[in-house]
């Protein structure tokens, strides 16, 4: 049982989702397990939810009935408290390589951040992503509860067409409101780096969930998208970058296999990277040893795909069957790994998907009853539905937005990176699939914490990461880079949570705290910043569940070394 003075579930944690109230709604009602107002339709939602949530709700509350409904806040701490517990358990050894699902996962999908061990303190602020892919949707995800679509634009034939918006707005174009398969898959990776889950009360939100977004679509009226479309679309970008304050771009498509000597698209990513610009490309999802454009510019991050088992455990990863190979200039592709499978992602709206999603949600408790009907469960299932507006998607065209999202994080820490400064970063900082071939895999997968820590501490002046906890000269050191802070404690597992250990800023943003030696191999630790914010340690990879819904970070010390 965590002691007061740790996070305890009426504490907000630094990594847990904010609630976020939906335009129109009002606080008339409280929810029944804590008293907190609420609004009718968010009570409602927690029919939402998975079994095991509702079960542990019930077992906290006996007398609770679904139907009496609960707050995003008490739903949300007992889903992620079982979604990490069954990381650890039960989860990964139910999941299945093939769908569909099993039915003790087919709801429940770790938060983004959460699972990328991301540093909850940055969500790409004051950064542009621009997302070039097949057509859009302005997703509520990224417009409310201020837009935050700066500019969409048409490059699929020679005459670009653009539109741009503030933030004030609704953002409206050309077929906006079509709900065609088309704008589904921009929808999707756009929202997965960069939306703010506002459908979800900020549970499935993407790394980069306040940064601006720009998105260019390229498919023709025919469905076909080119290598000119997509350097049209580079090449515009090129030309706005900084009006736009763009930091990233994003390429989730593959246009025509072409010659190194004669790749338009190539030639406007290397402008794209000559002006200061990142640019991420998905390997492609069929396993050959076979790229082609954009993935192929040697200036790329060119990402593959991994299949994490829903967990954040490293032990747990599988390579995806991501494309690979060698591009221009002898470099070989990909370069890195994120995940590709488990990506929780929007359903488009308006469509008679969405409908059908909302329906069968509607219909899956029975009045009264509080147990789900199997026939709507099973068909909730087949379908990959994580709630009535999201759903599981998979492939590198959802993996690549996922490192681009984080680009912008690494940016919003330290704008002085350049492209080759934030490769550098990431393939630094990511980690080794266990057994699988290097040129399958690059680097490795993205560590999105860790990444983000070595930004700071080049911001900072600082040649390499704080090194995570260790024994030096009689003591644990811990080291935190945070240069917006008056105060930073240590609170762990050694003393029971009890007591804190102060730290004490022995560089230029570089927080340090020590400790006497625990007399145990392994302990939990979490930071508290200003007396107030919890967070666990972003350098550090190694997670454990803290029992209310969030991470502590853990080390493990050699008996030999004391």
């Amino acid at each position: 049982m965590p002691s007061p003075a740790h996070p305890a579930a009426g504490q907000r944690h630094a990594d847990m989702a904010p609630m976020a109230l939906r335009s129109g709604e009002r606080l008339t009602a409280r929810c029944p397990l804590c008293g907190r107002p609420a609004s009718p339709q968010a009570l409602r939602e927690v029919a939402s939810y998975p079994l095991e949530t509702l079960e542990a709700l019930r077992a906290e509350n006996p007398d609770w009935r679904v139907e009496d409904g609960a707050c995003p806040a008490c739903v949300q701490r007992a889903l992620l408290e079982t979604l990490l517990h069954q990381g650890d358990e039960a989860l990964h050894a139910a999941v299945q390589t093939q769908w569909p699902f099993d039915p003790r996962a087919a709801f429940g999908a770790l938060p983004t951040p959460l699972r990328l061990h991301a540093d909850p303190r940055f969500s790409g602020r004051g950064v542009t992503v621009a997302f070039v892919d097949s057509a859009f949707h302005p997703h509520p995800d990224l417009t409310t509860p201020r837009n935050r679509i700066r500019a969409w634009v048409d490059a699929a034939s020679p005459q670009v067409e653009e539109h741009h918006f503030d933030g004030d707005h609704a953002p409206r174009w050309p077929g906006w409101d079509a709900g065609s398969d088309a704008q589904w898959h921009g929808t999707m990776t756009s929202t997965v780096g960069c939306g703010n889950g506002s459908l979800s009360r900020g549970l499935y939100r993407g790394l980069a969930s306040e940064a601006s977004v720009v998105l260019v679509q390229v498919r023709d009226a025919a469905g076909n998208i080119d290598n000119a479309a997509i350097a049209r679309a580079l090449s515009w970008l090129v030309e706005h970058a900084d009006a736009l304050d763009l930091g990233v771009v994003n390429l989730s498509v593959g246009g025509d296999a072409a010659r190194a000597r004669d790749d338009a698209v190539g030639a406007q990513v290397r402008a794209l990277v000559n002006r200061g610009v990142a640019v991420v490309a998905a390997a492609g999802n069929d396993g050959i040893r076979r790229l082609i454009p954009p993935a192929t510019a040697p200036e790329a991050l060119t990402v593959g795909g991994i299949d994490d088992r829903n967990t954040f455990e490293h032990e747990e990863l599988e390579l995806w069957h991501s494309n690979y190979g060698i591009a221009g200039s002898g470099v070989y592709k990909p370069e890195l790994v994120a995940p590709s499978a488990w990506v929780v992602a929007p359903v488009l709206p308006g469509t008679r998907a969405a409908g059908e999603a909302a329906a069968l949600f509607a219909r899956r408790f029975g009045s009264g009853s509080g147990t789900p009907r199997p026939e709507v469960e099973q068909e909730l299932l087949a379908r990959g539905l994580v709630t009535p507006h999201y759903q599981h998607v998979d492939g590198t065209s959802f993996a690549a937005p996922l490192v681009a999202s984080l680009v912008a994080c690494l940016l919003e820490a330290n704008r002085g990176l350049s492209p080759p400064l934030v490769r550098e970063v990431l393939l630094t900082t990511a980690h080794p699939v266990p057994g699988a071939p290097r040129d399958r895999q690059g680097a490795g997968a993205m560590e999105a914490g860790k990444a983000v820590a070595l930004a700071l501490a080049q911001l900072h002046g600082h040649a390499a990461l704080a090194a995570a906890p260790h024994l030096d000269r009689g003591a644990l050191v811990f080291q935190l880079h945070e240069g917006n802070v008056e105060r930073v404690e240590v609170f762990g597992s050694w003393n029971g949570w009890a007591a804190s250990a102060e730290g004490r800023q022995v560089g230029p943003g570089l927080w340090e705290a020590r400790v006497p030696p625990p007399r145990v191999r392994r302990l939990e630790y979490k930071f508290r910043l200003d007396g107030e914010r919890w967070l666990d340690d972003p350098a550090n990879p190694r997670k454990a569940p803290d029992g209310v819904g969030g991470l502590n970070a853990v080390v493990l010390l050699d008996p030999s070394t004391r």
